[in-house]
């Protein structure tokens, strides 16, 4: 059997769908391009409406262009919307849970040509599901999902009902595949999940994610540990003290802010406040000096006034992001927000997005000048206009020419800026 994977959304669903791409290889079947396959697999994303929408076009197209092929649909967009997935015509429908299940699902609609449909009630899941990790053999950085879930509930938020309550990977277990991973030659680990500072919480023995992150780097000295997207409220000075230790921890920490101005924090039902952030943003440069700051910004929140949304922009400067994700706030049924008075128009929306993205272009071309003249070492993944390409443990963008370079970590002297990244020369 032949079968193709696409994956909207964020990196729990990329780590997932890799984890899906091992079972199916290892159970003998092959990955092939979209027009070669028996099985087409879709794991969605409902995030946004943007989301929502991006599912729907690409459910309906491999449908109508693939009506032979066994279709089947997972995700978060699955979860919560299962009688659209059916409507669309999928053949195989699962939630964002039971990946296992869901692969065996597939291949026996594929043998017996039926529709299947296993959707949970998310909210009721209580155990952590053990998948492989990493990747194909082809990539350089694999990912090591350690937590599910959320129970943060924010106004705008659909993701608590589409995955369920916070559930972690035993440190034990995330040890154990860290040195897998490790001695399968990946040179990065990206430690991910959908709210990875909650990790252990229901672990109920007073385990907390600065406890799994220092075990994680010691595990493998040999490769690079990054953190996916934290809360603030995690970075504390214990959590940088103990970091800060590793030579192979990477100092770029993309911590979640939403807004700069508290007042709309307070309508997100955030668990922090803008100096409570900042104290955060203050530890990490102290600590890792030079390290990248990125974040995500929501304009446009209901009830957002102009200067609510000035004082976000201000916030910003002041906290000096070298990277910004711009989302125009996007009404989503089923959370508290959608019901909320004051809900601001698509055109304002707009305009402060792109107000935003220009701080935010701002801020990272600032941060990528002062790297010029610096040393930087980067793991190179790929060939781009006669370039070699990888990134450096901040996480930016570095172009270098050589020969041979595909997964090797070379130091390299910064020396010009490019549109998305720097470039530079090996040392």
């Amino acid at each position: 059997m032949k079968f193709h994977c696409y994956t909207l959304g964020c990196k729990v669903n990329q780590y997932e769908t890799q984890a899906m791409e091992q079972q199916l290889t290892a159970l003998g079947h092959e990955a092939a391009a979209e027009e070669d396959c028996d099985v087409l697999i879709v794991n969605t994303c409902t995030v946004t409406s943007v989301a929502d929408r991006k599912n729907r076009t690409l459910i309906h197209r491999l449908r109508r262009e693939h009506p032979q092929a066994i279709l089947g649909v997972c995700g978060c967009y699955a979860q919560v919307s299962t009688d659209e997935v059916r409507a669309m015509g999928a053949d195989v429908i699962s939630g964002s849970g039971g990946r296992q299940e869901f692969v065996q699902l597939l291949l026996q609609a594929y043998r017996e040509r039926t529709q299947l449909v296993s959707v949970d009630q998310a909210l009721r899941r209580r155990s952590f599901e053990i998948l492989p990790a990493g990747g194909l053999s082809t990539r350089t950085r694999a990912m090591l999902k350690v937590q599910d879930g959320c129970s943060n509930f924010c106004t705008y938020c659909i993701i608590p009902y589409a995955r369920g309550p916070v559930r972690s990977l035993l440190r034990k277990d995330a040890v154990e595949q860290t040195k897998t991973l490790a001695a399968a030659g990946y040179r990065e680990i990206v430690v991910t999940g959908i709210e990875i500072a909650s990790w252990g919480w229901d672990l109920k023995d007073g385990s907390r994610f600065t406890d799994l992150a220092e075990a994680i780097c010691a595990a493998a000295p040999q490769a690079r540990i990054r953190l996916g997207s934290l809360e603030p409220r995690i970075v504390d000075e214990d959590f940088c003290q103990r970091l800060s230790r590793f030579d192979n921890f990477c100092p770029q920490f993309h911590l979640s802010l939403q807004s700069g101005s508290d007042t709309v924090l307070a309508r997100m039902r955030r668990k922090y406040d803008s100096a409570r952030y900042l104290e955060s943003v203050a530890l990490l440069k102290r600590f890792f000096p030079g390290c990248a700051i990125t974040t995500d910004l929501i304009v446009g929140f209901p009830g957002e006034t102009e200067r609510e949304f000035a004082e976000s922009l201000a916030f910003a400067e002041t906290c000096g992001f070298s990277a910004m994700h711009i989302f125009p706030y996007s009404r989503r049924a089923g959370t508290p927000a959608d019901a909320m008075p004051d809900q601001i128009s698509k055109a304002v929306k707009s305009a402060r997005a792109a107000r935003a993205s220009e701080v935010a272009a701002k801020l990272r071309e600032r941060y990528d000048a002062a790297l010029i003249g610096t040393v930087q070492e980067v793991l190179f993944e790929q060939i781009e206009d006669g370039f070699f390409t990888g990134h450096a443990g901040n996480y930016v963008k570095v172009y270098a020419r050589g020969d041979g370079l595909h997964n090797i970590a070379r130091s390299v002297r910064i020396t010009a800026l490019r549109p998305d990244g720097v470039e530079g020369e090996l040392v």
